[in-house]
């Protein structure tokens, strides 16, 4: 649709920096391959020729950047969308999760509480905030925003029963308050809807994690490993996964 917007108006800055978002997102969670990334890199730079004062190009060359493990000026670019446009929660989001890859948590925290006061609807700035709460040892912060997350997740799913972000992302919250069944089973709902997608793959595992099912999560990341380099940096900083720390065959992965 983004490339169909650039036939129609080649000057349409927006869809270039849509194109790059949709290659980044191929890039993390299907094919971690040289010409996704190159792609999401090439579009960004598209989109902040015809436009550089466009806050959603400077957020997609931030995430490309990112993906590049060059984390200085996908800060910098983060910051400059910031700058253009202080209510763009996707630049908040997407800085938020590059700080937890660099295992900057603190940084991560405070990201995602502006991602979620500029989107208080959105179920999942608030749910990836559990995990790094618990990270830094804020466990009092864990446990009220669990609360939270879970209450937009529920209400999300409501309307969006087959929603398997949701619904993963949902699964480890409930697992973490001490309800193992429905966790379970909102696991399992969420696999059963696309058995390879890796994002599914990967956040299953970390329920089976929280759960003590160590072959299961270890099934499921070997899985994911198997599309490329993504999720093995965000694997060494996840808590959620740290009942697999000992285990030689996780550290194999992470290798």
């Amino acid at each position: 649709m983004f490339a169909r917007a650039i036939v129609i108006d080649a000057q349409y800055a927006r869809a270039y920096a849509g194109v790059a978002d949709c290659c980044s997102f191929l890039y993390m969670y299907w094919d971690s391959s040289e010409d996704n990334l190159n792609e999401a890199e090439a579009a960004s730079r598209k989109a902040l020729e015809l436009d550089p004062e466009l806050a959603e190009a400077h957020a997609a060359s931030g995430l490309a950047f990112a993906l590049r493990k060059d984390f200085v000026k996908a800060e910098q670019e983060f910051e400059t969308a910031i700058q253009l446009d202080p209510k763009l929660y996707e630049a908040y989001y997407f800085y938020a999760r590059t700080a937890f890859q660099r295992g900057e948590l603190a940084k991560a925290a405070q990201l995602y509480e502006q991602a979620s006061r500029l989107n208080p609807d959105d179920y999942q700035a608030v749910s990836l905030l559990v995990p790094v709460y618990h990270g830094l040892g804020r466990e009092a912060e864990a446990a009220a925003t669990q609360r939270r997350a879970l209450k937009l997740t529920e209400k999300h799913i409501e309307i969006h029963p087959d929603d398997p972000r949701a619904l993963y992302l949902g699964a480890g919250i409930l697992v973490r308050t001490g309800d193992h069944k429905q966790g379970f089973e909102w696991a399992r709902r969420a696999l059963e809807i696309d058995p390879e997608e890796t994002s599914i793959l990967y956040n299953v595992a970390c329920v089976y994690s929280l759960l003590g099912r160590t072959e299961e999560a270890i099934g499921c990341l070997q899985k994911v490993m198997e599309h490329g380099t993504f999720y093995k940096n965000w694997a060494a900083k996840d808590s959620d996964l740290d009942s697999l720390r000992s285990d030689p065959r996780f550290q194999a992965l992470l290798s």
